[in-house]
């Protein structure tokens, strides 16, 4: 458990972001007044993500691996991030539906019907928080796997070999 304490001081991170995001969404009126808007803007959280990511494997590489990781250390390191906020998300649902946005599926549902978009049971049946613990634990899977081999790709970082490092001789 040890070995991989950096991921789980990340994922946590991760969540607590994540719920003062939608905490930052709910009071912009992203959940009610402004529901037309909320997909759009709830989508800049990317960066975000991206961002927690890359700072949770630049800490793997500087404090575990000494300052060199692979990409197979890396994505190793992110897939292990990735899981342990795929484990934490229904969690984080729970609290931000019933505590950060408790009037956020009636309202989206409310808003789906009156813009034609779907049917009154179409709204029902796909805004509900089983749908959504569903949805954020596969979403946050593929995303975050995605996410972990790029980001391990740009933080990779080969140890060198003494023989070609300048001004160094490889044998004293």
């Amino acid at each position: 458990m040890g070995k991989y304490r950096i991921e789980i001081k990340w994922a946590i991170i991760f969540s607590v972001v994540m719920i003062l995001w939608m905490l930052g969404e709910r009071l912009m009126g992203l959940h009610d007044e402004y529901i037309a808007d909320h997909a759009f803007y709830s989508g800049f959280f990317g960066i975000v993500a991206i961002g927690i990511y890359l700072l949770a494997l630049f800490d793997k590489r500087k404090n575990y691996h000494n300052g060199y990781m692979s990409w197979q250390e890396g994505f190793k390191s992110g897939s292990i991030l990735t899981l342990v906020i795929v484990i934490l998300s229904p969690l984080v649902q729970i609290i931000i539906s019933q505590f950060i946005a408790p009037d956020y599926f009636s309202n989206i549902t409310e808003y789906s019907v009156t813009s034609g978009e779907m049917s009154r049971e179409e709204a029902r049946s796909y805004f509900g928080l089983r749908n959504y613990l569903i949805q954020s634990m596969v979403w946050t899977a593929i995303s975050g796997i995605i996410t972990a081999a790029i980001v391990a790709l740009i933080l990779r970082r080969k140890v060198p070999n003494p023989h070609q490092v300048k001004g160094t001789t490889p044998y004293r």
